[in-house]
């Protein structure tokens, strides 16, 4: 078992199509996708070197200069060098183990800092090639580092078992020593765990040429509409057209964005029954009774978990979204309710605008529910230059957190002036104020959680924002408004958008499990079905909509797209005990500190959330269910049904 020395990089509120990072990708390549990226921000954005530094966020925290980054990395190498010669073959007894594991501590901090630097860096700008070519470089230079340390895990579970428990009696490390004991049966060879590291570049391959084929391949003719030209990707329809209010371009924008991916569903196919393939392969390889059992056991979540979060919203949940697909259908006056239109805005004519001044104000009022060390974090957070929230060409899209070990977070987002951004940036700061409190409590091996938990902080900082601002809605059309965001962004985009990829991937998952393949046929004919089986008469699917399955870079991931649901589950409970009882607050802060010591179900139940029933689940789908009521009873009132 590896210790994460690369934080995770927290996508919410991202587009599902987020190329997080160009990697590993050729020269042409490079080239092709600058000029490609230029194209489609060129016209709306301004080039990063012009953005104003207020609006970026503050890399020299991490390096002062390329010259000190540069020097990081050989500083790096010599490190791991030398801890090699020192330890390797001598890890036999508790002294030395844990000797090893302190220093082994600050060099996955060192990996930490360097995999960021340049993961940052790429992700304002991805149309300077230099950063990208630096990118891979240092991305092999750490698949080398990494696998000159897999010693250090292999080596330690030789020893008896005596011997790991005497060493896992230093409080620093028996977290980590109890965890790899339970990796234990699935550890290989030394020399076979040296190699899989040394093949993570070429392991990671599909997932590559997945973002090859998406942003490199695929080219979608642009849409002629009332005399205007509208370009057509895959961020202006993601971001745009699959959001317009004329019905006529957002239908007309479906059909040729679907005509678009349907000419390359066999190679993109390919690729994920390769990805998959390679996880049951490795599965295999490690002795695991299947490959469902080999994703969730890095997420210590047990398959009954899993499944009934799949199970009880695909079954529950679905009248409600039913419903609100009907509300959207009579608000718009539409004879048929499509695919197409599950996007629309319940009112689109109606979009508060915000400064991002007034953003921070709102937030840091709305969130001073949680008490005054959150603010101290919030208010550094918008002070010292965590944020960039520039609009440039090149930026990737949507909106991450990434928290490198030690120092300060980094949240990437392009503010858009509109209400919906103070969302936004609650949810991203949720992530911040998450992982700096179990970074200042806990060392780099126990810090991070469970990607099962890992939504919850910045749920219960969205959901909060939102009952604040209903709380300041002056009239029945902004409490609609914001009733709709919370319906349409924030359970539409984890309790269904994902939820649905979720069911989808079960199914292939259970093919692969079986010693099967899968083609786009197949993955056609599974993405359809969870589609009807959720969406029922309510809906006409579109020709098209069985495609959805080509868009989402999750699949390529492990198990991640049912997490959304399950972090937001939690996240609804605790931000509506915080809204009930601030007291509560205290508590929840003492949570988040805990970082990775205790399982999901444990930090859940410290948190008073007790997720080993379905209650949590069914209470939140019921949540959602009240929203969607409300909404229809203002539309009623408004005069638009």
């Amino acid at each position: 078992m590896e210790a994460t020395a690369k934080r995770a990089f927290t996508f919410c509120g991202a587009s599902p199509s987020d190329n997080r990072f160009c990697e590993a990708k050729s020269d042409v390549l490079v080239d092709n996708l600058c000029s490609k990226l230029s194209e489609d921000f060129g016209e709306r954005f301004i080039a990063r070197k012009n953005v104003p530094v207020e609006q970026t966020w503050n890399l020299n925290a991490l390096y002062p200069t390329t010259a000190d980054f540069e020097e990081a990395k050989k500083r790096l190498a010599a490190t791991v060098d030398d801890l090699k010669i020192r330890y390797e073959s001598w890890l036999s007894n508790p002294i030395t183990i844990n000797a090893c594991l302190k220093e082994y501590r600050e060099i996955l901090k060192q990996i930490s800092d360097i995999d960021h630097y340049v993961e940052l860096g790429l992700s304002v700008d991805q149309t300077e090639s230099s950063q990208i070519k630096e990118y891979q470089k240092t991305s092999s230079f750490l698949a080398e580092i990494k696998a000159k340390l897999s010693f250090i895990d292999t080596e330690i579970l030789l020893q008896p078992a005596e011997v790991l428990e005497e060493a896992a009696k230093d409080a620093e490390h028996r977290l980590y020593l109890q965890k790899l004991l339970k990796k234990k049966p699935h550890m290989l060879s030394k020399e076979a765990e040296a190699v899989i590291k040394n093949l993570s570049p070429a392991l990671g391959l599909p997932y590559r040429m997945y973002d090859t084929v998406k942003f490199g391949d695929i080219h979608f003719k642009d849409i002629e509409y009332k005399g205007k030209k509208h370009s057509l990707t895959y961020n202006t329809f993601e971001g745009h057209l699959e959001l317009e209010a004329d019905t006529k371009l957002r239908r007309r924008a479906f059909k040729r964005f679907s005509k678009g991916l349907a000419k390359y569903q066999h190679t993109t196919a390919g690729l994920y029954n390769a990805q998959v393939t390679k996880e049951k392969t490795l599965a295999n390889l490690r002795g695991y009774h299947s490959v469902f059992d080999f994703l969730l056991d890095d997420q210590e979540v047990s398959r009954v978990l899993y499944d009934r979060q799949i199970d009880i919203i695909m079954s529950d949940l679905a009248p409600h979204m039913r419903k609100y697909a009907k509300l959207l259908q009579k608000v718009h006056k539409l004879k048929q309710m499509t695919y197409a239109d599950l996007k629309i805005d319940i009112d689109p004519n109606f979009a508060p605008s915000v400064t991002y001044d007034k953003a921070k104000a709102y937030i840091l009022d709305g969130l001073s529910v949680l008490g005054e060390d959150y603010a101290k974090i919030l208010k550094d957070a918008f002070e010292q230059r965590w944020i960039d929230y520039a609009e440039n060409t090149g930026k990737s899209t949507g909106a991450f957190c990434a928290s490198p070990y030690g120092h300060q977070s980094y949240i990437l987002l392009s503010f858009n002036h509109k209400m919906n951004e103070v969302l936004t940036l609650a949810h991203e700061l949720g992530h911040a104020g998450h992982f700096q409190m179990a970074n200042n409590y806990q060392n780099i091996l126990n810090a991070d959680c469970s990607i099962y938990f890992v939504e919850a902080p910045s749920t219960t900082n969205e959901i909060i924002m939102e009952n604040y601002l209903l709380k300041q809605a002056k009239d029945d059309r902004m409490k609609r408004w914001v009733l709709s965001q919370m319906v349409s962004k924030t359970y539409y985009h984890n309790f269904v958008t994902h939820l649905l990829e979720a069911a989808y991937q079960r199914e292939v998952y259970k093919i692969i499990d079986a010693g099967g393949s899968v083609q786009a046929d197949t993955l056609n004919n599974i993405y359809k079905k969870v589609l009807t089986d959720f969406w029922g008469d309510s809906i006409e699917l579109t020709e098209g909509a069985e495609l959805t399955w080509m868009r989402q870079p999750h699949y390529y991931m492990g198990l991640y797209s049912y997490t959304y649901s399950a972090g937001l589950t939690i996240g609804t409970q605790i931000a509506r005990k915080i809204l009930d009882e601030p007291q509560v607050a205290e508590n929840w802060l003492k949570v988040l500190s805990l970082g990775g010591t205790k399982s999901s179900e444990e930090l859940a139940q410290i948190a008073g959330v007790d997720i080993t029933t379905d209650a949590p689940l069914k209470d939140t789908i019921a949540y959602i269910g009240s929203l969607i009521d409300e909404m229809e009873v203002l539309s009623k009132k408004l005069g638009d049904i």
